[in-house]
């Protein structure tokens, strides 16, 4: 009689722990399309170089789907609950691109003016009422050649990201 009621106990048990994990997991809201989400984030290149992140900073605030950050970026929080932490790698592709040779192009040094010109130099360009930027990449006597492509470029990027807050959409 005593192990019918031990079984009992133990099978009501199990019932229990069984009904709470289907209501916790049913009551954590996820990432979907449409929601507006806060996120920290810290990316790195593959040889582990930091270029970005807002860890203890404000929260990176967008909607998903809405084209506000990469695409790989986008599509990598969906489906993460509230507090989750993940890695996500995102290849150049899902990025910023792959490097655009017609956006490297050669000006002549006489285009700056007075304005002495060096290797690593941003520079600002009016293109298509749009203010672009590039860097010098290389400069000779005559000319110096400049990179209008994102220095993440042609980068597979990866990025540790935990969501701080879900806003669900309409």
């Amino acid at each position: 009689m005593k192990m019918v009621y031990a079984l009992c106990a133990l099978v009501a048990v199990i019932l229990i722990v069984v009904v709470y994990v289907a209501i916790s997991n049913a009551s954590t809201p996820t990432v979907a399309t449409g929601d507006t989400v806060e996120v920290y984030y810290t990316g790195t290149l593959t040889n582990g170089t930091v270029f970005d992140s807002n860890v203890g900073k404000q929260p990176l605030q967008f909607t998903v789907g809405s084209g506000q950050v990469i695409e790989g970026f986008d599509q990598g929080v969906i489906g993460m609950k509230l507090n989750e932490t993940k890695t996500i790698t995102i290849p150049a592709n899902q990025a910023y691109g792959e490097v655009n040779p017609d956006l490297i192009i050669t000006v002549p040094i006489s285009e700056f003016a007075n304005q002495s010109v060096t290797k690593g130099m941003v520079v600002t360009e009016n293109a298509n009422g749009q203010q672009v930027q590039g860097t010098v990449i290389a400069v000779n006597a005559t000319n110096a050649t400049i990179d209008f492509n994102s220095p993440l470029a042609g980068q597979t990027l990866i990025f540790k990201i935990t969501i701080a807050g879900i806003q669900k959409g309409q």
